[in-house]
């Protein structure tokens, strides 16, 4: 910016002059301030002095700016400990040039601070909020932090106990952190309840109390139990009976295919020549089986209604297959492949697979929930975890990733929205919501659960087929109580599943994602890189997809109601017309015939006849119900 400074010529102006000349100069500055510009460089932080300095000065514990305004913003760090920057956290001395960057903005590895000869900065921490990291990387539980035993390898869980770790992060607690004499405790609101040591989630005294086996309602400190639709309420409160033939749970062995009842009094073997164990699923609608022998790369098909049952191969897939699911409502299939860490899909009646999740460790078994639009997965590698995502693969979510083993066995109770898995590890059956709230564990170790192979939900019962012993067992599904073994000295045992028509209910297709629900159709074009679902239109269902695939009608309630809403508005329309036509006949009686012959063959409405207009008005409503009748088939 150039400044000009006009000096008056006679002496005695001068000094003015000057002065005129120094209020140029200084003036941009009080309108820079004013107006709200910066005057420092991006790089730099402006002092409420006006002063710059670098940003890398900022929350240094030095008043750099000279009226403290560098330090203000800052967290409020206690002596030892060192402050992250304005909207960081604080951390212990020792963590300061470790080589691990702890702060957001990496500064606690800064070259500045560090010096040039620190060792590299690594990643981030990658435990998750309610864990600890060690110093050498491992994940352990908070609760496990300064109790006088060390559980890192490394001991630095029980280094720097005297401190107030309170204040660095507020321990991880995602709401009230108190300081103990050796460690911390996390504590929560009246309303909420604590979870993964460290996180407090609402509490659902459906869920918490666990009585109901579908529908809950709580008002008035009370709570009222109720069923959905295809089930009756049972002889006891909360019980949920379901309608219609009785269930009966199949189970691979090593000496075939097996159906049983729920009761373990009758059972049966179906097909002796397909031997091996393996995951089964399901399809209750026309009773067919879709199983894979432990180990190998082939899906098979078998109908229960069919004499005899004859195995029809359905797929052979890259790498062995660990767990099976079917979606009912969009005809796919979806399977674990550990050979491969992937999650796969494939039409029920055979089409190339496509790999939906990829890069997974030791993944272990599938479920789908068609209705919702998800599929759910566990896997048992060094990271174990149980995860969801849409049926085409988007929106990867963890559901449950602490305190968590071996998850090798899944199913889903669909009725009231949550998961259950058996972890092999704690010898223990868990539960959690579709959204991974409210873990509870309902079956521990009760000498029917060394090692778990297939898990089933229906009704207020858990079933599940158990290899050391031999045997199928059931038990409640709230508590664990009630256990029962309903069939024993079964030879290497493996999947279940169990078969009653309630179990997959129908409704609108999902189309791939939670809460996409098309019009008209959804399909399913199943392309090499990946399975992709799409909402077709009136014109997009007339032309053949280009690749192959099929389509599922939305909702067949959806289409008749608005068949239903469009007869109505035609018939009223016609119902006014008719009204309209004999209110102008009563008023203008010398109005000829051929006067309204010649004003209904000049109509543009095209559901007004043009020809015989004698008989029009008898039989206008019959043929339009008709015509609205085959228009919608």
């Amino acid at each position: 910016m150039r400044r000009v400074c006009l000096v008056s010529a006679e002496g005695g102006g001068s000094s003015m002059g000057h002065l005129g000349c120094l209020v140029l100069l200084i003036a941009p500055l009080f309108i820079l301030q004013i107006c709200g510009e910066e005057w420092c460089n991006k790089d730099e932080f402006t002092c409420r002095s006006s002063r710059c300095i670098s940003t890398k000065l900022l929350c240094n514990g030095v008043d750099d700016c000279g009226d403290g305004s560098d330090e203000d913003s800052c967290q409020n760090c206690t002596s030892g400990v060192f402050s992250c920057g304005p909207s960081d956290g604080c951390l212990l001395k020792d963590k300061v040039c470790d080589g691990r960057a702890d702060c957001t903005n990496k500064r606690d590895e800064s070259r500045e601070l560090c010096g040039s000869d620190q060792p590299a900065a690594q990643t981030a921490p990658t435990c998750p909020p309610s864990e600890f990291q060690c110093g050498n990387g491992e994940c352990i539980r908070h609760m496990w932090r300064c109790d006088n035993t060390p559980d890192c390898s490394d001991g630095s869980d029980e280094q720097d106990c005297n401190q107030n770790e309170c204040l660095v992060n507020n321990g991880c607690c995602s709401h009230h952190c108190v300081d103990l004499p050796m460690g911390f405790l996390c504590q929560c609101p009246d309303d909420m309840k604590l979870v993964d040591d460290s996180l407090c989630e609402e509490v659902d005294v459906c869920l918490e109390r666990d009585v109901c086996d579908q529908l809950c309602v709580h008002s008035s400190h009370s709570i009222t139990c109720d069923c959905h639709e295809g089930y009756h309420p049972g002889s006891t409160t909360g019980a949920c009976t379901a309608e219609g033939d009785e269930a009966q749970l199949v189970l691979t062995t090593s000496k075939g295919i097996q159906l049983m009842s729920l009761f373990g009094t009758d059972h049966e073997t179906l097909a002796p020549h397909l031997p091996g164990r393996g995951p089964v699923a399901a399809v209750t609608s026309n009773r067919t089986l879709y199983w894979a022998q432990q180990g190998q790369n082939f899906i098979y098909r078998i109908s229960l209604d069919k004499e005899p049952q004859e195995a029809v191969l359905v797929q052979k897939v890259r790498g062995s297959v660990s767990g099976l699911a079917v979606d009912w409502i969009h005809r796919l299939l979806y399977w674990t492949s550990p050979d491969q860490g992937s999650v796969n899909a494939a039409l029920m009646d055979g089409s190339p697979e496509h790999p939906l999740i990829t890069g997974l460790d030791e993944p272990s078994a599938v479920a789908v929930e068609p209705l919702q639009g998800f599929v759910f997965w566990t896997q048992c590698g060094s990271a174990p975890k149980i995860e969801r995502a849409s049926l085409d693969g988007h929106g990867r979510t963890a559901l449950v990733t602490s305190s968590l083993n071996q998850p090798v066995a899944i199913t889903l109770d669909i009725p009231r929205q949550l998961l259950y898995w058996f972890d092999q590890g704690a010898r223990s059956i868990s539960r959690v919501t579709f959204e991974g709230r409210h873990r509870k564990t309902v079956v521990e170790s009760n000498g029917y659960l060394d090692r778990v192979f297939g898990l089933a939900v229906f009704e207020g019962y858990l079933y599940w087929s158990e290899e050391v012993t031999r045997s199928i067992c059931r038990a409640n599904k709230h508590d664990g109580k009630n256990l029962q073994v309903l069939l024993s000295d079964i030879p290497s045992v493996g999947g279940v599943a169990i078969i009653q028509p309630v179990l997959q209910p129908n409704g609108p297709a999902a189309c791939g994602r939670p809460g996409t629900l098309c019009p008209h159709t959804c399909l399913i074009d199943l392309q090499p890189e990946r399975l992709r679902f799409r909402c077709a239109s009136t014109e997009t269902r007339s032309n053949k997809p280009q690749t192959p695939g099929i389509s599922v009608p939305a909702s067949t309630f959806s289409v008749l109601t608005f068949a239903g809403i469009l007869s109505l508005i035609i018939f009223l329309s016609v119902l006014l017309l008719g009204v309209v036509l004999w209110l102008c006949r009563r008023l203008q009686p010398s109005r000829a015939s051929s006067a309204l012959s010649f004003s209904l063959k000049d109509s543009q409405d095209p559901l007004i006849s043009q020809e015989s207009h004698s008989c029009t008005r008898t039989f206008l409503i019959e043929d339009l119900l008709l015509k609205v009748d085959l228009d919608s088939d």
